[in-house]
């Protein structure tokens, strides 16, 4: 880890910020000060504050009290967006990359008329100066050649490896992150803040991601970081500060800070990451979920694994190693090539979710914006909607079994809400996150089927998710976590790993850090099982 910034002003400074939405105290009197250079972690449970935090360090929200500074001076008037561009950017986890428009576009969106002219004024210029002296701008057409070369030339500058003529919509979400972070500094801050970077990334990106801030730190640049994710804060962090229930509670060196300190400061508690895991399948118990030779090329081929009742399986990956292919195929949001998927030794039909779930198989998807929430829908409506046909007769819900149903699924997952009829969109997204594992739990399956199911939620959360899987497994489900978080994969009886498609081993619960990042990564390691 490298030295801290020299003794200068901060990059940024909340000096004293309060914050209340009517009756709700979202910040009290919190302060932070980001050092120039410097990587500085901001942790805490969700509803700590971080988020409107954010909100103020961008501009986008005014405190009742207290100030920001920038580089030692108050900041820009809310009004002057252009001004906050050139001081602080923030990289949100949902990527505000617009996916129809190539990556010199979006690096100049609302500015390529600028670029693209500049060339032609000078030239104007000097020909009106010639001519007799006449000045002034000269109308014309952008020249997007000059803007992709000016989006280039910046790409280049930060060593961003990425085609300014590519379409958004074709890049990996590492891309868009990198183009995102380009255009922040194409403004001139030398701020970022950067939101859950890491949560829909694998292993190797995570290093690669890491690596580029490394250089962007040593060339002045410093960056927030936001992260559920401790291990990713003792690596990449050199000040972490920890929020809880909207105040401050610390600020530390992160070299100084133990990690079940930094937990209890999170949580309030003196608790750490429990090892949490399920009863186990014993050799005696069936196989619930079968999976023989299972093929889907360019994805993954030859696949064979057997889950028994009660029994928490891992299957482990970086991306390119199939792992969630398999799992989205073992749901039906894929149809194999070859090969089949049985429950209780009977076949599911292939590439059909009804099917998945109509066999008793639950399901935690990796991406719970797209494909988990229907946003426009109540939490109580999104709780129950695998279970609907259990609350009326003939198509019809009862309004008062929903109720009843969504508040015993709320309590058992701790879903902190104001009630069953609030819009799922407006929780936080450890919440959004209890929801979707509550609606997979709810029907009592046979399988449970989960991908990365902890992604951008904090430490609370994730310990009340993962304990969710264990008490499904000791009522003898089945459940298949597919992940590369360590966390997660902590809570399984055994884990199979992936590498490229095809599996390369499986390790009991008991595994090293440093031995299954080995093999998540593709790296050899001696003693495997199975």
């Amino acid at each position: 880890m490298s030295d801290p910034a020299p003794d200068t002003d901060p990059v940024a400074e909340a000096v004293g910020i309060s914050k209340r939405f009517g009756a709700t105290v979202a910040l009290a009197d919190v302060g932070l000060t980001v050092a120039p250079g410097e990587a500085h972690a901001l942790v805490g449970r969700n509803g700590a504050g971080k988020s409107t935090l954010v909100s103020v360090l961008t501009g986008l929200l005014r405190p009742d009290e207290g100030q920001v500074l920038f580089d030692g001076r108050p900041a820009p008037p809310a009004t002057d967006r252009s001004a906050w561009r050139q001081k602080v950017a923030c990289v949100y986890q949902k990527s505000t990359i617009i996916p129809t428009l190539s990556v010199a576009e979006n690096l100049y969106l609302n500015r390529q008329d600028d670029v693209g002219r500049e060339r032609s004024r000078s030239r104007s210029s000097a020909a009106a100066s010639t001519a007799g002296g006449r000045h002034g701008p000269v109308a014309g057409a952008i020249s997007w050649g000059r803007v992709r070369a000016e989006a280039g030339r910046l790409l280049g500058t930060w060593g961003i490896d990425v085609d300014p003529r590519a379409l958004a919509g074709e890049l990996t979400v590492e891309q868009r992150q990198t183009v995102e972070i380009a255009r922040a500094l194409s403004f001139g801050a030398r701020f970022i803040i950067l939101d859950e970077p890491t949560a829909q990334l694998d292993g190797a990106g995570i290093n690669r991601l890491f690596e580029r801030l490394r250089g962007l730190r040593a060339a002045g640049v410093a960056f927030l970081f936001i992260s559920h994710h401790l291990q990713e804060v003792y690596e990449i962090c050199q000040t972490v500060t920890v929020y809880r229930d909207a105040r401050h509670v610390l600020t530390a060196p992160v070299a100084e800070l133990g990690r079940e300190a930094l937990v209890e400061a999170m949580t309030g508690e003196a608790v750490g990451l429990r090892e949490i895991g399920s009863t186990g399948g014993h050799a005696r118990d069936a196989v619930a979920l079968s999976v023989e030779g299972l093929r889907l090329d360019g994805a993954y081929e030859d696949l064979s694994l057997g889950v028994r009742a009660g029994e928490v399986l891992g299957l482990a990956g970086a991306g390119g190693s199939g792992v969630v292919a398999v799992g989205e195929t073992v749901v039906g949001l894929r149809r194999q090539g070859s090969g089949r998927v049985l429950v209780d030794g009977r076949e599911v039909r292939p590439g059909s979710v009804p099917a998945a779930l109509a066999a008793g198989i639950g399901f935690v998807p990796e991406d719970r914006h797209r494909q988990g929430l229907v946003p426009l829908r109540s939490v109580g409506e999104n709780l129950t909607l695998t279970i609907a046909d259990r609350l009326g007769r003939f198509g019809f819900v009862s309004g008062a079994r929903r109720r009843r149903a969504a508040l015993d699924l709320m309590r058992g997952l701790d879903v902190k809400a104001a009630g069953p009829d609030q819009p799922v969109s407006a929780l936080s997204g450890g919440n959004q996150q209890k929801v979707v594992m509550g609606r997979a739990v709810a029907s009592e399956p046979k399988v449970l089927v989960l991908i990365r199911p902890t992604a951008g939620v904090d430490v609370k959360s994730k310990e009340t998710l993962l304990g969710a899987v264990a008490a499904a497994a000791q009522q003898g489900c089945a459940a298949l976590i597919v992940s590369d978080e360590l966390d997660d994969l902590r809570a399984a009886d055994r884990v199979i790993v992936m590498f490229q498609g095809r599996v390369v081993g499986e390790l009991p619960r008991g595994w090293t850090d440093r031995r299954m990042v080995a093999a998540i990564e593709g790296l050899a390691f001696e003693e495997s099982h199975g």
